[in-house]
């Protein structure tokens, strides 16, 4: 991933060619200035979430468990590339989650003027990585700091959950209910049910959704 750099230049990705942008934005007010932005722009084509995008742009308050799970699901889908537009990074953590979530280029909304949101667009249709220098500083001084940490037994590794029970954390995710759960896994309800229960009830954790950002967030899954 790279330090932008305002160039004052904007080149398309393709001579002729427009860029599918999808937004996606809890906040409408948020939603509609984004949109907004974009749709003056030529080399812009913006379509619905549910049509597929060559680019799928995350705006955002901060990455929270609903963010997360969102940047999960769209990290899985090959046909699209992530950028998100965000208010704050509360710590290097939360940064390093977004990064780990398949997060390819950031912007802060402060800065999101219609040209860097446009460099940003044409940067991720490109399979550019884009990070402002301060950022990825706190990016590199969070992953250093992980790295220089003594080894706690307490801390969580990649064998705290096993396969079946990642598996099934990575559905419910994915928005699948207990019954498709079962379906997918060919597991009965029951079994599904306590399976989650038992994930929940070991690791601490309040309820699925805090248990879906607890493993995106460690990497679990």
């Amino acid at each position: 991933m790279t330090q932008s750099q305002n160039t004052g230049t904007v080149t398309s990705s393709g001579a002729g060619e427009r860029v599918t942008v999808a937004v996606y934005a809890p906040d409408p007010i948020l939603h509609v200035g984004v949109v907004h932005q974009l749709r003056q722009r030529p080399e812009i084509e913006l379509v619905d979430v549910a049509d597929g995008a060559q680019v799928s742009l995350v705006a955002v308050d901060s990455v929270d468990d609903e963010t997360a799970a969102l940047l999960y699901r769209l990290r899985h889908d090959s046909s699209t590339r992530t950028g998100l537009v965000v208010g704050t990074f509360e710590s290097g953590d939360a940064l390093q989650r977004a990064i780990e979530c398949g997060v390819t280029a950031v912007l802060r909304r402060s800065e999101a003027d219609q040209d860097r949101l446009l460099r940003l667009v044409l940067a991720i249709a490109n399979g550019e990585g884009v990070l402002p220098g301060d950022l990825l500083a706190k990016l590199l001084d969070h992953v250093g700091s992980l790295q220089r940490s003594p080894l706690d037994p307490h801390a969580v590794s990649l064998s705290t959950l096993t396969a079946r029970e990642a598996d099934m954390l990575r559905l419910v995710s994915e928005g699948l209910d207990t019954a498709e759960i079962a379906r997918k896994t060919s597991y009965s309800e029951r079994t599904v049910k306590n399976v989650l229960s038992e994930i929940i009830t070991r690791l601490h954790l309040r309820n699925r959704t805090h248990a879906v950002g607890y493993a995106l967030r460690n990497g679990l899954i």
